[in-house]
């Protein structure tokens, strides 16, 4: 059953946990998308801008939403973003064959 609002959290959310990094959004249309899926899978997260660096030759600084959930809420975020075609940031789910 879809969550009829959004599953985003503040920062306080993650207070006393160490957030597990799920996600980098370069483009605007993934993080709305990102949202709607981790929203509709019941999945509490967080998400804020911040820089990342991109390019191979032409190295830059650029800004993505980055997109974070508490520990225990890995497995299912990570199983609702492979289950919509999108692929984790690395974390310990090839660990857990998740990947």
């Amino acid at each position: 059953m879809p969550y009829p609002q959004t599953m985003k959290q503040p920062p306080e959310f993650f207070e006393g946990a160490e957030p597990e990094l799920i996600y980098i959004a370069k483009k605007l249309s993934d993080a709305t998308r990102l949202e709607s899926i981790l929203t509709a899978a019941g999945v509490d997260y967080g998400v804020e801008a911040d820089e990342y660096q991109g390019g191979v030759i032409f190295r830059r600084i650029r800004t993505g939403a980055f997109f974070y959930v508490r520990p225990e809420a890995l497995d299912a975020a990570v199983s609702a973003m492979s289950d919509a075609g999108y692929v984790p940031a690395a974390t310990d789910t090839a660990e857990r064959g998740l990947q």
